[in-house]
């Protein structure tokens, strides 16, 4: 497995991908920073924001929400991992900004309350249904 190295002026932390994905990222005054990272959290962030505010849709659409809109996101992940779609920049843009309300919405329930039953059951779904793709991906690859 190719692991990422350190690219001058481009820390793991702004691009958290292997040199051979680096079309993933944008560059950004010569760094290079994940694109989805780059649309995703500020998106993300602005909806914690509002949310926290009051500026937010009605409590009661959380559960549907919070779990369908990372859907498509999810469904690009599977895709792309086991290699039935072709990395787009456009689509990854798209989708993240998709997913940002519902991660936005869920990152506030969180802060006023972290121990939030909706956002821990969302959060444990979603990161066993990605890692799934991700294991059957080393498991072809496998010898």
């Amino acid at each position: 497995m190719v692991q990422p190295t350190s690219r001058p002026g481009s820390p793991l932390w702004l691009t958290h991908h292997h040199d051979d994905q680096l079309d993933r990222c944008a560059v950004v005054a010569g760094h290079h920073v994940c694109r989805r990272c780059l649309w995703f959290w500020p998106a993300t962030a602005a909806f914690v924001a509002l949310t926290l505010a009051g500026l937010r849709w009605p409590d009661a659409a959380d559960p549907a929400l919070l779990a369908l809109l990372p859907v498509p996101v999810v469904v690009e992940w599977w895709c792309e991992q086991l290699d039935l779609v072709r990395y787009s920049p456009v689509r990854q843009v798209t989708l993240s900004l998709l997913a940002a309300p519902a991660v936005g919405v869920g990152l506030a329930r969180y802060l006023e309350s972290p121990g939030d039953r909706l956002f821990w059951t969302v959060v444990a779904v979603y990161a066993v249904v990605c890692a799934v793709p991700v294991a059957l991906r080393w498991r072809r690859r496998s010898p």
